[in-house]
């Protein structure tokens, strides 16, 4: 069962910590992602951290090199989970923001603009929000769980959680190596902190 801070049990509801994946090159360069690993630099950046995961039901982490990387780094034992993949960029994976701006800026007006576009022909905002929404609901009532994913993915639930608008998917920022926790207390969603550096687990462990 899930245990309460004060040391008393409850029916077993569902806590989400996501951890934001480490940087990767592509996103030092503004460039949509394919499969490549974390920078080198973020392996040493991580264990001089020194952090320790919290006792947890479960880990899920997304089936990409650079979620898989930073569960390793973090010592976590993770189960792969296609539904935290990625969205697929389809034709613009690899290349950067500003060149795609450049030859084809009705296309990123449309994906900045509306949810439903996919100019890149992969998945549209609203498909990753509504595949990310289906997994959080199914399993919404596994107490604890530590998600290693991506950004898009977190923001993805953190609309769901707050019944936002698809649209808000462009407002929100996830830096990498963060922490967003999100509770499901048997009836209602809630938002309780997003983006917290890796370093505050034990601020956010003890609310």
């Amino acid at each position: 069962m899930a245990r309460k801070g004060d040391g008393e049990y409850d029916k077993l509801t569902g806590r989400f910590t996501f951890i934001s994946h480490a940087a990767t090159q592509a996103q030092r360069r503004a460039a949509f992602p394919i499969d490549e690993p974390i920078d080198e630099r973020e392996i040493s950046k991580i264990a001089a951290l020194q952090w320790k995961a919290p006792h947890v039901q479960h880990v899920f982490a997304a089936p990409e090199r650079r979620t898989q990387q930073t569960a390793n780094v973090l010592d976590l034992s993770a189960v792969t989970v296609e539904e935290l993949s990625d969205c697929d960029y389809g034709e613009w994976r690899g290349r950067d923001f500003d060149e795609l701006y450049s030859c084809d800026p009705e296309g990123i007006g449309a994906w900045l603009t509306d949810p439903d576009a996919v100019p890149h022909g992969g998945e549209s905002i609203a498909n990753l929000i509504g595949r990310v929404s289906a997994w959080l609901n199914e399993h919404r009532d596994a107490g604890h769980t530590i998600v290693v994913t991506h950004p898009a993915v977190i923001r993805s639930a953190i609309v769901h959680v707050l019944d936002a608008t698809p649209q808000t998917f462009w407002r929100i920022d996830i830096a990498p190596l963060s922490l967003t926790d999100i509770r499901f207390n048997g009836n209602v969603w809630t938002l309780r902190s997003i983006a917290c550096p890796l370093r505050q687990i034990d601020e956010i462990n003890a609310s």
